[in-house]
């Protein structure tokens, strides 16, 4: 295969944003391979199931439901931009455990500035803002699984 097409194929991985792509053209393959380098420190999330009971257990008691209708109250009071998942998967609202999240509500972002993590099949992608603004409220929690199109932030745009 031409140094030229591989090249090619490269920059191709790296404006999409995939993480690996293989091509076969008769003998010829190329398997081109481009991971985040924190990719090792976010397969830790998958370890921690207990978290998962841990969450459940607190559903049960009485002030969680309270809680968890009140959020969306505040949603429905909340004008702006709604940041809508564009997967479904488990969010990360940080980098790695016990690390402070992205972004926290009442932080200014920036188109690009990213606001979460999105696992799928063991994939991590980068949500980012696509509208500038504030952070007027945050609609997840940390390592909850998500639906398409769910919102996940509201950007109150200036």
């Amino acid at each position: 295969m031409d140094t030229r097409k591989i090249k090619k194929l490269i920059e191709l991985v790296k404006e999409t944003g995939i993480g690996e792509l293989e091509v076969k053209s008769g003998d010829d393959s190329v398997r081109i391979n481009c991971q985040v380098n924190m990719m090792p420190t976010f397969t830790q999330f998958t370890a921690p199931p207990t978290a998962t009971p841990t969450l459940a257990a607190p559903a049960v008691d009485v002030a969680a439901p309270t809680t968890a209708t009140s959020a969306p109250k505040k949603h429905a009071h909340v004008e702006g931009h709604s940041m809508k998942s564009p997967m479904v998967g488990t969010v990360y609202l940080s980098a790695a455990p016990g690390s402070a999240p992205f972004v926290s509500v009442g932080q200014k972002v920036q188109v690009g500035d990213t606001l979460c993590i999105i696992e799928a099949m063991k994939m991590f992608n980068k949500i980012e803002a696509d509208k500038s603004g504030v952070i007027s409220a945050r609609l997840v929690e940390n390592e909850q699984p998500v639906e398409y199109d769910q919102p996940l932030f509201i950007i109150e745009t200036e």
